[in-house]
């Protein structure tokens, strides 16, 4: 059964007339003749009564008159979707991020990309940066926020954003007093680090930066997230080199000091499957990059931006941040 004879047999039942539906269908009437007997074959049923005076419905073309419009309609609105997800205007998005994302502009990105799509659906996922690899080849996610490069062949990346990494100390330590820290006055402090597991990439970019200063850390403590990080940090439980967006959590208790001479940088990537333009994608990696100049809130004080229940929430903003913010 073909669309083209629903159509056909869609306009007959209306017109009730092979002349009148053959015109509205731009056709002549022996091909219209023609379809409308190929679909009784088809069904086993005659659909219509005709003679020379008159064309009427039978029980079975009435049944199928109702079932006929709810396909075309069917069909219709799957065709306008298919374009509205071809043009961006509608579709889902299934999105991975590290927490630290929250402080670099993602939530700006998602909050604009909605406003301008709200058609699109988006879903959320904080994910490490290995298990979004994981779920983008399974088709389980449509984009990731990452902290690696190291993708399969199967997945594309983009550098979104890269930063500096600062101390992070208890508001309370001797080395809080200083402005500006070298990596060498971390050298007798006790570490708190992100788990190797969990981002192999920032474990060892860290214990470079200390071994570039000419010591290994002492580790007492490896968590899955930076937000862990900066709180344990905040409880006196050690020190801590964390991305610079960080300073923007907002943990009472935490204070944050810019490194010399460092030259390790946080990064940022976007990873997506190879395959056809998504250009919905592109539109958020767009979004992301775009946020990022007025991506946090105020260095120290005020409210985090959350994400959470579906809903984007503003960063209460106390003071201005200071210096360029990546």
């Amino acid at each position: 059964m073909e669309l083209r004879h629903l159509r056909y047999f869609s306009v007959l039942a209306e017109e009730l007339h092979f002349g009148r539906a053959a015109r509205r269908l731009s056709i002549s009437q022996p091909p219209l003749s023609v379809a409308i007997r190929q679909l009784e074959d088809n069904v086993g049923a005659r659909l219509f009564e005709r003679n020379s005076k008159e064309v009427r419905l039978t029980p079975a073309g009435e049944a199928l008159r109702i079932s006929a419009r709810r396909v075309l309609l069917q069909a219709e609105e799957a065709a306008i979707e298919a374009r509205d997800v071809a043009l961006g205007s509608a579709g889902r998005l299934r999105i991975g991020f590290v927490g630290a994302m929250l402080y670099r502009g993602l939530p700006q990105a998602l909050r604009a990309f909605q406003a301008k799509h709200p058609a699109v659906r988006i879903t959320l996922s904080e994910l490490n940066s290995g298990v979004q690899i994981a779920e983008l080849l399974n088709d389980r996610l449509d984009i990731g926020f990452a902290h690696t490069r190291r993708v399969p062949l199967e997945l594309q990346h983009r550098l979104l954003l890269s930063e500096p990494f600062v101390a992070c100390l208890p508001a309370g330590h001797a080395l809080a007093r200083k402005r500006v820290l070298a990596p060498a006055d971390l050298r007798e402090q006790p570490f708190v680090l992100f788990s190797r597991e969990a981002s192999p990439d920032y474990h060892e970019r860290i214990l470079s930066i200390c071994a570039d200063a000419g010591f290994l850390p002492e580790v007492r403590h490896e968590v899955r997230h930076w937000l862990a990080v900066v709180s344990l940090v905040s409880q006196g439980m050690g020190v801590a080199l964390v991305p610079q967006a960080m300073r923007h959590s907002a943990l009472r208790g935490a204070v944050f000091r810019p490194l010399d001479r460092v030259v390790a940088q946080s990064e940022a990537y976007g990873i997506w499957r190879n395959g056809p333009a998504n250009v919905l994608v592109e539109r958020l990696l767009q979004g992301v990059v775009d946020a990022q100049p007025a991506a946090a809130g105020p260095p120290q004080g005020g409210r985090a931006s959350p994400l959470g229940g579906g809903e984007l929430h503003a960063a209460k903003r106390s003071e201005k941040p200071g210096g360029r913010h990546f």
